[in-house]
């Protein structure tokens, strides 16, 4: 829900956020350096910083403002980042999942004074972590390779937290990826402030909505039943929060851990075959080109099953397929919401983009529903 490791030389920042950007950063570098300090990534959530200090022995790292409206309790997050990255210290010094041979931390950086924060002049919460040279990330997945590092890369950090207890983190986002909250929510907006019935895109995503909420509690229903179990996930495992190695293209880390949770992995799973199997990207001009592409689809669970497996008995394995299909709903669900309620969440350009949104989600969302059946053929395969 933050950056990813590309810089965002087209980013446009008002000079005060810079300047207090610039003006916290020096609390995590020692003072007389001189700090170079660009807005970074493409984050719709946090604000993102590359500071990179002058002088040439000095490590750049990446500055961040967490957005205390998302994150209530900010003193949380930080505390579950803490433990998962220790806890990930801990495993990759005595066992590397099977399938990596490299595997990167982005650390969180201590002020001169140890601590783990600045508080900004506003009441922000600024921490700085470590930035992780030699990477890249992409935003679009064309081709199986990428798929199946991407892949790879949910798999590892779910074999490499599959031995860390929930009860050790926070539920920092309680509510985030429980899809009939999100249901229950849309119906309460829908309720107050009906859309217009002159919009044929509003009235298209209203009747899909309608057509398709009785499966939408399938997780939710299985974590009753006891076919799933909570775990620690990632939260946001989109394509553009994997790090490849810039030379290889080996997946080497995963990034933006403020979304790190008690919760199921097929929210983790279908968010990343959403991120990685539609081409077309997110807000593609033409909506005839979304699709769920299952070739895309095969090389990300390739990927996923060389490193994590092991962690998923026969249950997880049935409920992938619906998980593909849940994930692009639940999306859509949300962006459809913020649309009717004004566009207070997602940031928007212009009125109307997140309808769009909720368009190219419920699209896809009705392609991986076509594909279920062949979905679940490569999932009986690769297990």
């Amino acid at each position: 829900m933050t950056a990813t490791q590309r810089p965002d030389d087209k980013a446009v920042v008002p000079d005060p956020e810079l300047a207090e950007a610039a003006r916290v950063a020096t609390a995590f570098h020692p003072a007389g350096t001189h700090l170079r300090c660009r807005a970074f990534g493409s984050g719709n959530i946090n604000r993102t910083y590359l500071v990179e200090p002058e002088a040439e022995s000095a490590p750049a790292f990446l500055l961040q403002s967490l957005n205390t409206r998302v994150f209530r309790a900010p003193e949380r997050v930080s505390a579950n980042i803490r433990a998962l990255l220790g806890h990930l210290g801990q495993r990759l010094a005595s066992d590397m999942p099977a399938g990596l041979s490299r595997w990167e931390l982005p650390h969180v950086l201590p002020t001169g004074e140890g601590a783990d924060h600045v508080r900004g002049e506003d009441g922000a919460w600024w921490r700085a972590q470590r930035f992780i040279p030699g990477t890249m990330t992409v935003d679009l997945v064309t081709d199986a390779v990428v798929a199946r590092e991407v892949g790879r890369g949910l798999g590892a950090f779910h074999a490499l937290v599959a031995d860390l207890p929930v009860a050790e983190l926070a539920d920092t986002l309680p509510g985030f990826h429980v899809t009939p909250g999100y249901l229950a929510r849309f119906d309460a907006v829908l309720a107050e402030a009906p859309p217009g019935t002159d919009d044929p895109d509003a009235a298209w995503c209203l009747a899909f909505v309608e057509a398709n909420r009785d499966w939408a509690t399938m997780l939710e229903d299985a974590l009753e039943a006891g076919r799933l179990v909570p775990r620690i996930i990632h939260g946001d495992p989109k394509v553009n929060n994997i790090l490849l190695d810039s030379r290889t293209g080996e997946a080497v880390a995963m990034i933006d851990l403020d979304t790190v949770k008690p919760g199921l992995l097929h929210y983790d799973l279908g968010d990343c075959l959403r991120s990685s199997c539609n081409p077309a990207g997110e807000e593609p001009e033409d909506l005839g080109a979304v699709s769920f592409d299952l070739d895309l689809a095969r090389a990300v669970l390739e990927g996923y099953m060389a490193t994590a497996g092991a962690v998923l008995g026969p249950d997880d394995l049935e409920l992938i397929p619906g998980s593909a299909r849940l994930l692009p709903f639940e999306l859509g669900l949300r962006f459809l919401t913020d649309h009717l309620e004004g566009d207070t969440y997602f940031r928007v350009a212009h009125r109307g983009q997140n309808l769009r949104r909720a368009l190219v989600q419920f699209k896809l969302a009705e392609q991986a529903a076509a594909r279920h059946d062949a979905l679940a053929d490569i999932v009986r395969s690769l297990a």
